[in-house]
Parts: structure tokens; C-alpha cells; sequence
């Protein structure tokens, strides 16, 4: 299994330009922070469910519900959090909220995961 070595430098010298550069362009630490949180949204299981039905389709929370086989209230909640995370966006008509990816972003993000993942 030669594939799961790790590789490291056998020297003890750092290229400082190249980390000076790097540091210079690198976000600040709240942006850092702000992307760490929105990798631990995708990381669920049950969102990312959520965002893969949301890519096809808007739908309501009871559709979802219906696709996935869980109750109305443990899909409100997870929504919650995808919207808290800008991920998501709710549309009202009448008695019903429909769900959609929030922007282009989202599907980009989703676009690129699938992809890579089938790679």
C-alpha cells in the first residue's frame, strides 16, 4: 500500500517567500472559521440528503419528508440549519413553504462534490 505513505521533507528549511506570499493572500481567521462551520453543515448525512433532493427539485418540507422517510419536524430542523447556513432558501405559497438551494453557489458547490466524488 504504498499510495497511503505520507510524504515529508527530509530538510529543515522553510522558502520564506513562499510563505510570506501565502500569508499575505491567506482570509482572515473569521472567514477561516465561517468555512470550517459550512464543511461541518455539509457533513451531516441528513443535510447533505436535504441539498441532493433540493438540487433536483424545490420542494416542500413534507415532500422531503416523504422522500427520505422522516418525520415533518426532524426536516424543519435540519432546514433551520441550512438556512442559518445561507444554504437554503424557503418560499411561501399559501399554506406551503418550498425549499430550494439558496444561489448559484450552492449548486457550483454541489456540482464540484459530485464530480470529484466520482472521480
Amino acid at each position: 500500500m504504498k499510495d497511503d505513505l505520507i510524504e515529508v521533507c527530509e530538510c529543515e528549511h522553510t522558502h520564506k517567500s513562499v510563505v510570506e506570499k501565502v500569508k499575505a493572500i491567506m482570509p482572515s481567521e473569521d472567514v477561516i472559521y465561517d468555512v470550517a462551520e459550512l464543511f461541518k453543515v455539509f457533513g451531516d448525512s441528513t443535510r447533505t440528503n436535504i441539498l441532493m433532493a433540493l438540487f433536483e427539485s424545490e420542494m416542500c418540507v413534507c415532500d422531503i419528508g416523504e422522500l427520505l422517510n422522516m418525520t415533518k419536524s426532524a426536516i424543519s430542523h435540519q432546514l433551520r440549519i441550512l438556512r442559518q447556513s445561507k444554504l437554503v432558501k424557503a418560499r411561501k405559497s399559501g399554506k406551503e413553504v418550498f425549499y430550494s438551494l439558496a444561489d448559484d453557489h450552492v449548486v457550483k458547490i454541489f456540482e464540484m462534490a459530485i464530480e470529484h466524488v466520482a472521480e
